[in-house]
């Protein structure tokens, strides 16, 4: 496995995995990281991007998601593809850009897939943008309905 996707790897278990780390974040993000899901919105630096994480695992606390394919790796760049979700047994969910609010505890599961692509940069994360199947995400939590 290339340089970059074993740290693409490690990021991805440390921000998204069961093993959710901040530390690790710090580590391996760049100072200036840019990071964009459209259901979550754009975050610019490591602290943004945990605050963001960790209000999200408040309202999902068993949140987890995992590669479904071989990660794809053309120059600096690296695309996986990905599962996962959780049960919603936290606080209210009210950040969503796209209805709301979520109470409390509503246990609620959420399982979609996305894909994303992160920059390496100087043995950093540059940047991280996914496209997540928010829609599914979102009917499930019943933020959205769906027409006939």
């Amino acid at each position: 496995m290339s340089k970059n996707k074993e740290l693409v790897a490690k990021w991805f278990d440390a921000v998204w995995g069961a093993n959710y780390n901040p530390e690790v974040i710090r580590e391996l993000a760049a100072d200036d990281i840019f990071f964009h899901y459209p259901m979550h919105g754009e975050f610019r630096g490591p602290e943004a991007v945990i605050a963001m994480l960790s209000d999200f695992r408040e309202s999902f606390e068993d949140l987890n998601f995992w590669a479904t394919g071989d990660l794809i790796e053309e120059g600096n760049k690296v695309v996986a593809t990905w599962d996962g979700g959780g049960t919603h047994t936290g606080k209210a969910f009210t950040e969503s850009p796209f209805g709301g609010p979520l109470p409390a505890n509503s246990g609620k599961v959420i399982r979609f897939t996305g894909t994303t692509i992160i920059e390496i940069e100087n043995g950093k994360v540059k940047s991280e943008v996914g496209q997540e199947g928010a829609i599914d995400a979102l009917l499930q939590m019943g933020l959205v309905k769906k027409t006939s």
